[in-house]
């Protein structure tokens, strides 16, 4: 009877790693898919996006008139010190953008002393979004010959309170400016390339909820397709891999309910009752 007990123990023990390292590999599939998917926007041969349209350069110079950028494309622009200078990009649910700039400055012999640059993003209402981290602000030396700024976002949510002033699905505005340098340097040239990129975040960060339609107003007085929108819509598709957390949750319930039978079935039964009773 012990013999017997033992390797029923023992085989429940196989049984119950075996379920929870099944369970593991279906929730740790989901960063390895997405790790080894190419992106969608590649060609075979890596060297860009088949229909890869010509990056713009030059930028607009209000909202109105910003210039609309594809995630993962360099705008760039010929400009004066002192102007404003806006960009608009896409951003979906699940994803968290950064922003890059580098402005290019004049020679130091043409320049007076130092200056300071900022880049600001701003969602589809014109609201000031916040960067959780990045060098949103820099301060440029007299004799330096470039600056470079950046700027991480939270991550985009699908549904969000009215009052709340969370990132919600659609264009987000990029505005570089000077903040700070000698008015004798005001109208120099300078140079400005801006990127703005996007990584999913993936299923952890979903919510029950979603807008009616996305924050896309009307950019340069062109379709809001030029602004980047997905082929197949915004937040399109209903896979996430929060199905896969909840199919792999599941598994391993009911595998841990059939372990946790096997283990308690024998108990309660009367032991060896003796001859003759």
């Amino acid at each position: 009877m012990r013999t017997t007990s033992r390797r029923r123990a023992r085989g429940t023990r196989r049984a119950l790693t075996a379920a929870l390292l099944t369970g593991l590999a279906l929730l740790s599939s989901a960063g390895s898919a997405s790790a080894e998917d190419p992106p969608a926007s590649a060609s075979p041969d890596g060297e860009g996006p088949p229909d890869a349209e010509a990056a713009p350069t030059e930028a607009g110079t209000a909202f109105r008139t910003a210039t609309a950028l594809r995630q993962g494309q360099t705008g760039t622009a010929q400009a004066s010190a002192g102007d404003y200078l806006y960009w608009v990009f896409p951003a979906d649910a699940g994803q968290r953008a950064t922003v890059e700039a580098t402005v290019k400055l004049p020679g130091s012999t043409a320049r007076r002393g130092a200056s300071t640059w900022q880049i600001d993003v701003y969602d589809g209402l014109r609201r000031r979004q916040a960067c959780v981290y990045g060098h949103q602000t820099r301060k440029a030396a007299a004799d330096a010959a470039s600056v470079e700024l950046s700027c991480v976002l939270r991550t985009v949510r699908a549904w969000s309170e009215p009052w709340a002033d969370d990132p919600l699905p659609g264009s987000y505005y990029v505005r570089l400016t000077v903040l700070d340098l000698p008015d004798a340097d005001l109208g120099l040239p300078i140079g400005a390339a801006v990127t703005a990129t996007a990584v999913d975040r993936g299923g952890a960060h979903d919510v029950d909820g979603a807008l009616a339609r996305p924050l896309v107003p009307g950019v340069s007085a062109v379709p809001a397709r030029a602004a980047g929108e997905p082929e197949d819509g915004w937040s399109s598709g209903w896979w996430t891999d929060r199905w896969l957390w909840t199919v792999g949750g599941g598994v391993l319930a009911a595998l841990a309910a059939v372990c946790g039978y096997s283990l308690t079935r024998g108990r309660g039964r009367p032991g060896r009752v003796p001859p003759g009773v």
